[in-house]
């Protein structure tokens, strides 16, 4: 066997892959060849790093040697120079805002330093394909540990001891769940992950999926042998494709390598496990609907009780988890209940795994100890708001979540506080927005999602959601009335007290968080028939300076709807009734001269 020096790690995620990863690695390896490197330097196909806004990530080992953005065009350079002559590729090198000089190592940037990863240990680092990779990293040791050491009584209460609470958005204690499936006396039972990840802009479950799929299959033989099943289903929404491969490939090396299949380790434990795909329904989150689209039924929620603990899929016990939940349950049998509990806060433990988008200059995936506050993720993690911009507002929770407002970035973020401002961790979408965001604007872009995703079983949530989106649809023209927010309040309290599941029950937290943090930005729009962000086109207008117009007739030359008149080195204007509002003469003005208002 040859003597490996060096491994060159790529991101093989689904953002880096949408940037040409595959091509980057495919370059590597013809590098390789045509330096009779081949033998002596490897390149290894991971899941994501973390910091998508600077992808493809290449990291070069055994130095750590960290390179973003990387084309097609610098692969020979890499190789060439560093792997050849030991020399840095300075110029690839990431260059971190306020820093002197370049980052060498992911590590020691301030993206990762108040990191800790335990959901996401393993992505970025091993290889998802190979099996190999994940047992070297500790792969199906707490299984292991598990049948052939701990009573199943043990494990649940290990699980129980942790604090280990649901990822899943609701936070129930994941302990208490799987007590109750295990008390359940049927002896048909059945384990299920929630991959159906819908919350726009959150992709934390599928870079799991896509890092290190192996984590969550030891993770659901864990459970199933704490609550004595012998089936399990991986619910993933089709829109995932290579989270999808990477489960069919994992899947089938565990049951090759007889950690999949029957009686695991040589112990009287079986357990078989299938991949169900979704149709992108994002109701289909809820368990009840999840389980109803697994037995081949429409996607629609059940009354509850019973839970699926007691009643679930085909009618039996079912433990239901997501993917972000099972993935701590493998770090928490290796390290101690004590481990993960000492993380975190009181009643929060452990870490979240969060997507951070929107106005952000990192955007990507962190991974933070649960009391991690707002404004050090968006400040330090995040690299602060680009452009000069002030931070508004985050929403946390996606569709189901609220709104929070520079007052309250020092809070913490856990479930308490979240719960406590009106907002809550959801499964762990984090948008950050700027002065730019008009808030009205948000809290109708939230609704129409969710009145569309809307199963309609249930009138609260059929009709009720549909009924706030026109009122914010008819505020944000400037049509709208003050009976009208008093309307949306009241809606809001009615069909969160009345509509079936969680997804109707949450729908009015964008509202009620907007309103509650930006009720000025409301009455703006209905008494004054004024954005105060300019996001609104019917509520705004775009004026020529006089005196700051050359008369260039570069506005009136791209002006789509021929709005703006005037002659050669003379003052423009603007036709109030054929402009469309598209912006195209701002962007077009040399001198400044058109503003917004």
């Amino acid at each position: 066997m040859s003597f490996v020096r060096s491994h060159v790690l790529v991101c093989g995620g689904t953002g880096c892959t949408a940037s040409d990863s595959p091509k980057v690695i495919a370059e590597f390896e013809k590098q390789f060849a045509e330096f009779k490197l081949s033998d002596e330097v490897r390149v290894i196909k991971t899941g994501c790093f973390g910091l998508c806004a600077l992808g493809p990530i290449v990291v070069v080992y055994p130095e750590g040697t960290f390179y973003s953005s990387i084309k097609v065009e610098d692969v020979k350079e890499i190789v060439s120079e560093h792997i050849l002559k030991g020399r840095l590729v300075e110029r690839l090198l990431y260059k971190e805002a306020g820093a002197e000089g370049h980052t060498h190592s992911l590590n020691d940037t301030q993206f990762y330093k108040k990191q800790k990863r335990i959901a996401l240990r393993g992505c970025g680092v091993i290889n998802p394909e190979e099996i190999d990779e994940a047992i070297a990293y500790d792969g199906y040791r707490a299984l292991a540990t598990c049948l052939t050491e701990k009573s199943r009584e043990e494990v649940i209460q290990i699980v129980t001891a942790s604090g280990l609470r649901g990822r899943g958005g609701a936070g129930f204690p994941t302990g208490m769940k799987w007590k109750f499936a295990a008390a359940a006396e049927d002896p048909v039972k059945y384990v299920c992950c929630n991959a159906d990840e819908g919350d726009p802009g959150a992709f934390m479950d599928r870079s799991v999926l896509e890092g290190n799929p192996h984590s969550v299959i030891e993770a659901m033989e864990i459970a199933a042998y704490a609550i004595g099943a012998a089936q399990g289903y991986i619910y993933i929404r089709a829109e995932y494709p290579i989270a999808v491969q990477r489960l069919k490939i994992a899947i089938d090396q565990a049951k090759e390598y007889g950690f999949l299949g029957k009686n695991i380790f040589g112990t009287d434990f079986s357990f078989d496990l299938e991949i169900r795909l979704g149709a992108g329904a994002f109701v289909c989150g809820e368990e009840t609907a999840l389980l109803a689209s697994i037995e081949g039924h429409r996607g629609e929620p059940r009354p509850r009780p019973p839970f699926p603990a007691v009643k679930g899929l085909f009618g039996k016990p079912t433990l239901l988890n997501n993917v972000e939940t099972y993935a701590n349950i493998p770090w928490i049998i290796n390290n101690g209940a004590e481990a993960f509990a000492a993380i975190g806060t009181e009643k929060s433990k452990g870490t979240k795994v969060f997507a951070l988008g929107g106005k952000i200059t990192n955007t990507g995936l962190v991974e933070i100890p649960m009391g991690t506050t707002l404004r050090e993720i968006v400040e330090e993690i995040g690299g602060g708001i680009p452009n000069g911009k002030k931070f508004k507002a985050a929403q946390t929770g996606g569709p189901s979540g609220g709104c929070i407002p520079l007052s309250l970035i020092d809070t913490p973020l856990d479930y308490e506080n979240m719960a406590s401002i009106g907002s809550i961790i959801g499964s762990g979408g984090l948008i950050v927005m700027d002065e730019d965001n008009c808030m009205v604007d948000i809290a109708k872009f939230f609704l129409g999602f969710t009145t569309d995703e809307s199963c309609g079983k249930c009138s609260p949530c059929r009709i009720g959601t549909k009924r706030m989106h026109d009122i914010l649809e008819k505020i944000t023209v400037g049509k709208g009335t003050m009976e009208d927010i008093a309307l949306l309040e009241e809606l809001c309290t009615h069909i969160k007290e009345n509509a079936l599941c969680g997804l109707g029950q949450t729908a009015p937290n964008p509202i009620l968080s907007t309103l509650k943090h930006f009720r000025h930005e409301y009455e703006a729009h209905v008494i004054d028939k004024r954005c105060p962000a300019g996001i609104c086109k019917d509520l705004l207008q775009y004026k020529i300076l006089p005196e700051k117009c050359a008369g260039c007739t570069a506005c009136s030359r791209v002006c789509p709807a021929n709005a703006i008149t005037g002659e050669v080195k003379n003052p423009h204007v603007i036709d109030q009734a054929k402009c469309i509002k598209c912006g195209t003469c701002v962007q077009k003005c040399k001198f400044e001269a058109i503003i917004k208002e």
